[in-house]
């Protein structure tokens, strides 16, 4: 056997290795999903219930587009199958790249890995149950009276998927940070000096990803604040003796 055959063997081996977690992810997303569908319209009924509590009693959405009424449970569903099945994916990619890491990461990534999972269910929940109800409740409050809502069902959706997407991304401040700090790029020290810089950023990203009023972005930043001082806690505990020393120093 030649010396490029004992070289193409790993590179072939991993390469059979991540096609089979793909299909392994797959398979677990595609049974997630299809328990799923029986449950579509029920999905979306709790879905629009945060806007649906505060419209005129009998009044409710409507789809401009004629599949909008199909499409919109079934492309829900197929989110929220991802949503359940972010674990077992997760931990397909853990498994491919376990193998690859040292000691001490492999100890490091499973706490940051599980922690960025669960800020990112609390990010998603506090949408859902906070967010979205005063958000609704402040937009129908004000609205003048000769102005009906007749939300649209796919719109709906697009809007509280986006919603979701930038409260449970906003709420991974905290594992960023400590990333940040064990790669060496900033030091504890200088996350806290840097605090008035990151508050502002704070609220201006707020004001980027929530929709034009205060109650949403008020939500976001101030939620974001704490998570920026649990950050430089965490990152601070996590940091390395030895660097931690030389950062006071």
């Amino acid at each position: 056997m030649s010396t490029n055959d004992f070289n193409e063997s790993p590179l072939i081996e991993h390469l059979l290795e991540l096609r089979g977690r793909l299909v392994r992810a797959l398979i677990g997303l595609g049974v997630v999903l299809l328990a799923l569908l029986p449950f579509s319209r029920t999905l979306y009924t709790h879905l629009a219930m945060p806007l649906i509590s505060q419209l005129p009693a009998g009044q409710s959405m409507i789809a401009t587009n004629p599949a909008g009424a199909f499409f919109a449970p079934l492309k829900l569903t197929f989110f929220t199958a991802v949503f359940i099945a972010v674990p077992w994916l997760l931990y397909q990619a853990w498994a491919f790249v376990a193998p690859g890491l040292y000691a001490r990461e492999r100890r490091l990534a499973l706490p940051l890995l599980g922690s960025a999972m669960a800020l990112f269910y609390i990010g998603c929940a506090f949408a859902y149950f906070l967010v979205l109800p005063a958000v609704f409740h402040f937009l129908t409050t004000f609205r003048p009276e000769v102005i009906a809502i007749t939300p649209d069902a796919t719109a709906y959706l697009d809007f509280v998927l986006a919603i979701f997407f930038a409260f449970g991304a906003s709420f991974e401040l905290p594992v960023a940070m400590v990333i940040l700090v064990l790669l060496g790029w900033v030091t504890p020290q200088q996350l806290r000096e840097g605090r008035g810089y990151a508050v502002v950023g704070i609220f201006v990203v707020a004001a980027v990803l929530t929709p034009p009023d205060v109650v949403s972005q008020l939500l976001l930043a101030i939620p974001m604040c704490i998570l920026y001082e649990l950050g430089i806690h965490a990152s601070r505990w996590l940091m390395p003796r030895d660097q931690d020393k030389t950062a006071s120093s």
